[in-house]
C-alpha cells in the first residue's frame, strides 16, 4: 500500500492547489516519448499498469469534483484505490458539495493558471462547452483518441453517440460522457393503484365495467372509471383510521423528472413531457401548439378542482411525496418510478396501463431524459501529461470498471467470485444500509459505459432495475406510438445558442406560468387559449426556438 499512502497524503495538497492557486506548482508535460521511456507509459494493454511505480510517484493529477453528501471522499473510496493499484496513475481528488461546485464553477473555468487538471461531474452544457472551447480553455479530447482505446471503440461503434458529443463549430469533442443505457428513462412514470381500495370501490358498485378479478397488473381503466374510483376514494375512509379527509385519491410531483403529471396528457393522445417538446416522425414538435393540450389541461384541472387530484401534488417536493407515502396508506393512485420507493407496502398496489381518455386515446409521455449525459468530465488545456490522464479515464469505460464506478466495488457491492457466465454478482445486503445507501457511499458515479453488452456479459442489472424494465416493457413501451422519439443531446452552433439565449427562457417561463395557473385555478378559457397561442407565435418566439432544435436534431443524422 505504499503507493496508496502517497495518494492519501497528497489529498490535502490537492485541496489547496486545485482551483485556488497551484499554477506554478505544476510540472511541464514530459512528452509521450519521455513518458514511455522514463515512466513506462503504455495505454493499449487493459490488464497492465499505465505507468510504472516511478511514474506513480512523479506524476500526480489533481481532479476537482462535486460529490453526493453520503459518499466517501473519493481519495478513500475502495474503487479509486483499486484503480490506483491497477494503473499506477496517481489522482488526488478535491471533493466539494454540489452547492459549492455550482458557486465555484465559473470561477474555476475563468481562472487561468489556477485550475485543477480536470473537473469530474462537470455538468457542462453544450453552450458552456462551446464558449470555453472557443476561449481555448478546454482540451480537445478527440485529438488524443489514440490513448483511449475504450472510448475510441464507443465512438466507432456508436456514431449516434459520437454525433451527440461533437462540437458543431469545429467537429471536436471536448468532454467525456456518462452512458448508461437501460431503457428506463424514456418513460419516467408508471401509474400505481391501491388494490385494496379499488376492490372496495368495485364491490360497492361505484365503478362500472370492472370485476374484482380484473384488479391486477395491466389493468386498463377509462378516464370515466378512474374518475369514479378517485371519487370513491375521496368520499370514504379508505384506510379505516376514522378520518375520511386524509386520503389522497391521486398524487404526483408536479414537473418532477419522474412521477410527474405528463402521462395524464396521454389520455388525449399527447406524448407530453416537461419541455413539451418531442420528435414525431422526425419533426420537433411542441405539444402546447395542439388544441388537445387545452382539452387535456381543462380535464385535469377539473379533477384538481374536485379534489380527485390532490392539490399538494403541485406544491410538494419529491422528498415530501416519498415521506408521506410511508406508514399509514393515504395514496389511492400515484405516478412514480417504482412503488417500492413510495409506499411501505408496495404489494398492495398494482401497475395500471395508461389511462384511456374520453376519445379512446391511450398513450404515455416520452421524456427527454438522456441516457447519454455529455459534459461529465472536462480536461483543462494546460494539464501536463494529459495522455496519461486520458488513458486513466479511459479505463472507466471498461464495462467491469464502469459497473464498479456506478454501483460500488468488488468486495463491497459485488462478490469476489463471478458467476458461471463470468459476470459480476451483487452481494447480499447485510446490516441496516439499503442498496441505495451502500451505492451512494461507495460509488463515485460519473463517466461509464453500460449498455447491452455489459448487461448480457459483464454485470447483472440491479433487481429493482430489472423489475422496472419488466414493468415498462409491459405497461409503457407498448403505448408509445410509432415515430415518437425524445429530443435529447443535440449540439448547437454559437448562432443557435444565441437564439436560445434570447428566447428559450422566456418561452419556458411563459408556458409554465400559464400552465400552473390553468391546472390549479379551474382551467383555461377560449379567449385565454387563443391569447396564449398568439403569444407563442409572436413575442415569445416559439417558432425560432423550434427551428433551432429541428436544425440541431437533423444534424444528428437519425
Amino acid at each position: 500500500m505504499k503507493k496508496m499512502v502517497s495518494v492519501l497524503t497528497l489529498s490535502a495538497m490537492a485541496v489547496s492547489l486545485a482551483a485556488c492557486g497551484k499554477g506554478e506548482e505544476k510540472k511541464e508535460s514530459a512528452g509521450v516519448d519521455e513518458l514511455v521511456a522514463q515512466y513506462g507509459f503504455q495505454w493499449t494493454d487493459e490488464k497492465a499498469p499505465i505507468l510504472n511505480e516511478k511514474g506513480a510517484e512523479d506524476i500526480i493529477f489533481n481532479v476537482y469534483s462535486s460529490k453526493n453528501a453520503s459518499a466517501l471522499d473519493y481519495n478513500d473510496m475502495k474503487i479509486m484505490q483499486d484503480l490506483f493499484e491497477s494503473t499506477n496513475v496517481n489522482v488526488t481528488w478535491e471533493n466539494v458539495s454540489e452547492s459549492v461546485y455550482s458557486q465555484q464553477k465559473n470561477l474555476i473555468l475563468g481562472n487561468s493558471g489556477k485550475r485543477p487538471d480536470a473537473i469530474y461531474h462537470a455538468g457542462m452544457g453544450a453552450g458552456e462547452i462551446i464558449k470555453y472551447a472557443k476561449r481555448d480553455v478546454l482540451l480537445p479530447i478527440s485529438d488524443y483518441l489514440e490513448y483511449m482505446p475504450n472510448f475510441s471503440k464507443i465512438l466507432e461503434e456508436r456514431p449516434d453517440i459520437k454525433s451527440q458529443l461533437e462540437n458543431v463549430e469545429d467537429g471536436k469533442i471536448y468532454s467525456l460522457p456518462r452512458i448508461e443505457e437501460m431503457g428506463l428513462l424514456q418513460n419516467p412514470n408508471l401509474l400505481f393503484l391501491n388494490k385494496g381500495w379499488a376492490q372496495q370501490a368495485v364491490e360497492a358498485g361505484a365503478v362500472g365495467g370492472i370485476a374484482v378479478s380484473d384488479l391486477k397488473d395491466g389493468l386498463n381503466l377509462t378516464s370515466e372509471q378512474m374518475e369514479a374510483m378517485l371519487t370513491y376514494f375521496k368520499e370514504n375512509d379508505m384506510n379505516g383510521n376514522g378520518d375520511a379527509s386524509d386520503e389522497r385519491p391521486m398524487n404526483f410531483v408536479y414537473n418532477n423528472w419522474q412521477g410527474n403529471q405528463c402521462d395524464l396528457y396521454g389520455m388525449f393522445g399527447l406524448n407530453d413531457n416537461l419541455e413539451h417538446r418531442v420528435v414525431i416522425d422526425g419533426k420537433v414538435t411542441y405539444t402546447v401548439l395542439d388544441d388537445r393540450f387545452r382539452d387535456a389541461t381543462n380535464f385535469i384541472a377539473d379533477w384538481v378542482s374536485r379534489g380527485l387530484i390532490d392539490k399538494v401534488s403541485f406544491e410538494q417536493s419529491q422528498d415530501n411525496f416519498l415521506a408521506n407515502g410511508k406508514g399509514l396508506e393515504i395514496y389511492g393512485a400515484f405516478y412514480w418510478w417504482e412503488s417500492e420507493t413510495v409506499v411501505s407496502n408496495p404489494e398492495n398496489y398494482i401497475v395500471c396501463n395508461p389511462l384511456i381518455g374520453p376519445g379512446g386515446a391511450q398513450t404515455v409521455c416520452v421524456s427527454n431524459n438522456p441516457e447519454v449525459s455529455t459534459g461529465e468530465v472536462i480536461i483543462f488545456k494546460e494539464c501536463p501529461n494529459v495522455e496519461v490522464l486520458l488513458a486513466y479515464f479511459d479505463r472507466y469505460y471498461d464495462p467491469e470498471i464502469s459497473a464498479q464506478i456506478n454501483y460500488g466495488p468488488v468486495g463491497i457491492v459485488y462478490e469476489e467470485e463471478k458467476d458461471e457466465k463470468g459476470m459480476l454478482v451483487q452481494k447480499e445486503l447485510s446490516g441496516d444500509m439499503t442498496a441505495d445507501e451502500i451505492r451512494l457511499q461507495n460509488a463515485p458515479l460519473g463517466i461509464i459505459y453500460l449498455s447491452d453488452y455489459a448487461w448480457n456479459n459483464v454485470v447483472h442489472m440491479e433487481p429493482r432495475a430489472r423489475l422496472r424494465l419488466e414493468r415498462l416493457n409491459a405497461h409503457a413501451t407498448p403505448f408509445v406510438p410509432e415515430g415518437v422519439k425524445p429530443c435529447v443531446n443535440v449540439q448547437f452552433s454559437m448562432e443557435e445558442l444565441n437564439t436560445l439565449s434570447n428566447y428559450e427562457t422566456n418561452l419556458n417561463d411563459y408556458i409554465r406560468t400559464n400552465l400552473i395557473q390553468w391546472l390549479t385555478k379551474g382551467g383555461v378559457s377560449d379567449s385565454a387559449w387563443e391569447a396564449f397561442k398568439n403569444e407563442l407565435g409572436g413575442k415569445v418566439k416559439l417558432s425560432e426556438v423550434q427551428k433551432v432544435y429541428q436544425d440541431a436534431y437533423d444534424r444528428l443524422g437519425r
